[in-house]
């Protein structure tokens, strides 16, 4: 934890509006779309060798993005905002609101009960450290016509741009959290190198991580709640909600936590440390 502490520009939060479609396009994960989405494996090997199928879907994908940036009621909003935190010395994460003396929110988070016994609070600095450590959340959408004009493509039987435009939308968001985590790094004076290539960002090379909750390390969903309350989502309309099951809607929406820490790694509880971590918390 004993590591020099970013300090970010402001405290203060931040809200995008029509972000540039185009931009965030460019942080697509071709992998996911045409792979996961799409059902071209290789993909990449399969457009530079120019087969037919591939470039076919490549064309396809391209029209849809036009119909998109041609279109005024598809939108790309989010918010983000620095706060400063600390950890209880276990597995609590203390939030605090702008003056740094109220704990606004806090988060409790499971340990790996087999070494290395990793949790996500470890790497926020302890509260009997006597330092004050930061971190930012974020909510990113794509959001407005995007349902209702893939449910006009698939009734005039028109699949496969439906299915497009659904695909471009969730990886879009996608793109969307990494185009804004990276602006976060910047802001926080943690800027890539300029020979950072998409491929590095899609690797998370870089310092610090991003977490969302309902993730392996993360996996309780009901922090969702808070970390919408401590964005004031819903205030600032930026066209996502939380469904009961805590889940967002549209499901073109990406939330997280970005944590500075440069030993910051991707991790996975157990469903035993799961189990223990859920019985901690009143069922309701």
């Amino acid at each position: 934890r004993d590591v020099a502490i970013p300090t970010p520009p402001d405290l203060k939060t931040h809200v995008l509006r029509g972000y540039d479609l185009g931009e965030i396009f460019r942080f697509i994960n071709p992998a996911m779309l045409y792979s996961k989405h799409l059902g071209l494996r290789n993909a990449d090997q399969a457009l530079r060798a120019g087969e037919a199928k591939a470039l076919e879907l490549k064309a396809a994908i391209e029209q849809v993005q036009d119909v998109v940036f041609a279109r005024g009621d598809i939108a790309a909003n989010a918010v983000f905002r620095f706060f400063r935190a600390q950890s209880d010395g276990d597995r609590t994460l203390q939030v605090y609101g702008p003056e740094g003396k109220n704990v606004i929110a806090s988060f409790r988070f499971g340990r790996q009960s087999e070494p290395p016994n990793l949790c996500l609070a470890d790497y926020v600095a302890a509260q009997d450290s006597g330092r004050v450590d930061y971190l930012c959340m974020f909510v990113v959408t794509i959001t407005g016509s995007v349902r209702a004009l893939a449910e006009e493509w698939k009734r005039k039987g028109d699949y496969l741009r439906s299915h497009i435009l659904q695909a471009l939308a969730v990886e879009g968001a996608e793109g969307f959290a990494e185009l804004l985590h990276q602006r976060v790094r910047a802001m926080w004076g943690l800027g890539d190198p300029p020979d950072l290539t998409l491929k590095d960002l899609l690797q998370a090379r870089y310092r610090g991580k991003r977490y969302s909750f309902g993730y392996p390390a993360c996996p309780r969903l009901e922090d969702q709640t808070a970390l919408f309350s401590l964005l004031e989502v819903e205030r600032h309309a930026i066209g996502v909600r939380l469904t009961e099951g805590y889940m967002m809607d549209p499901e073109s929406s990406v939330s997280a936590f970005v944590l500075h820490h440069p030993e910051c790694k991707y991790f996975s509880l157990s469903p035993r440390d799961v189990e223990r971590l859920e019985a901690e918390f009143p069922q309701s």
